[in-house]
């Protein structure tokens, strides 16, 4: 830490440096500077430039049975020409958006237009009479609207997605909405009963993943929502094993037919919500192989179930006798 004594010492060096001739000479220059960064800085803003600008466009007091089927601009892109003196407060800070009366520019039932004299007239009083306004776009603002009810239709995902080895899609691929609202300004036609989502594409998933994707758009007819959140789940399997009982098929009477071992190991992968659900799997002989050569008899499975992955049983043959009761 720097003692008072210390900071008295600079300071009285400091206070000699500056005495000197030399001292002198480097203020004197600095001084120069300054004054030219000032004369440059005045010169600079009383230079007329071009200058573009995207200024905020909103409209106000619209109805609530309104529902517009083309977009509003967010913004409106405006080059304009002007010392920079006059444009500064448009170049610090935040833009004021450009706001319109929703009532005041209504055309007929089903358009809204605000014509390109009305905009350019407000962006000039937006600026300023000593602003000259070189072009702005859109030069002219179009919306089609209905305030007619929306008609609810299906909502379809479209999908293509793979899970990574040892993982697996664990159910049905959902949007958290399943229908969506249609709006035109002319009749939507009966056949219309549906629309879906643009198409996913996904590889080697891991873990549920939910993706925001855009509804396919139709011509002419506002829907909503047009985005929805497409969730798909996806989780490890786990590796299961465990013993079945050999059963004998197409055993005649009075015939008892022992298999060594009695029992096989199965394996197989099962999605981890589902590892401790019991599915019956079933192994078995059956006695019309016994007329096969040699001593064992082939070992099949029963039908397995479609949530069991890549099944395994410990031997496809066991050696058997049979027996006369």
């Amino acid at each position: 830490m720097i003692k008072k004594e210390q900071i008295f010492q600079i300071a009285e060096r400091l206070k000699a440096a500056l005495r000197s001739n030399r001292g002198r000479d480097i203020m004197l220059y600095l001084l120069f500077v300054a004054i030219s960064f000032v004369f440059w800085m005045f010169m600079s803003l009383d230079a007329e430039r071009q200058r573009d600008f995207d200024i905020p466009f909103e409209l106000t007091d619209i109805p609530d049975s309104v529902v517009t089927i083309s977009q509003p601009p967010r913004e409106i892109s405006v080059s304009v020409k002007a010392k920079d003196t006059q444009l500064l407060r448009f170049m610090w800070g935040k833009q004021a958006p450009l706001r319109y009366k929703w009532a005041d520019y209504v055309k007929d039932e089903s358009t809204f237009l605000i014509p390109h004299s009305k905009l350019d007239s407000k962006l000039r009083d937006y600026f300023g009479a000593a602003v000259q306004i070189v072009s702005f776009r859109p030069d002219s603002v179009r919306l089609d609207y209905t305030t007619g009810p929306g008609v609810k239709v299906k909502l379809l995902v479209q999908a293509d997605v793979r899970s990574a080895l040892q993982y697996i899609q664990s159910g049905a691929i959902t949007a958290n909405v399943d229908s969506v609202t249609l709006y035109s300004t002319t009749d939507l036609p009966h056949s219309l009963q549906a629309v879906s989502t643009e198409m996913i594409v996904k590889s080697e998933l891991k873990d549920t993943a939910r993706y925001e994707v855009k509804v396919k758009p139709i011509a002419g007819v506002r829907i909503i929502p047009d985005r929805v959140t497409v969730t798909i789940p996806v989780e490890p399997l786990i590796l299961r094993k465990r013993m079945v009982q050999i059963d004998c098929i197409n055993l005649p009477e009075g015939k008892t037919l022992v298999t060594f071992p009695s029992q096989i190991e199965v394996s197989y992968l099962v999605p981890m919500s589902a590892y401790s659900d019991d599915y019956p799997i079933k192994a078995f002989v059956d006695f019309y192989d016994t007329a096969l050569p040699g001593d064992r008899i082939p070992v099949s499975l029963s039908a397995i179930p479609a949530i069991y992955r890549s099944v395994s049983q410990s031997t496809d043959n066991v050696e058997y006798i049979i027996e006369n009761n």
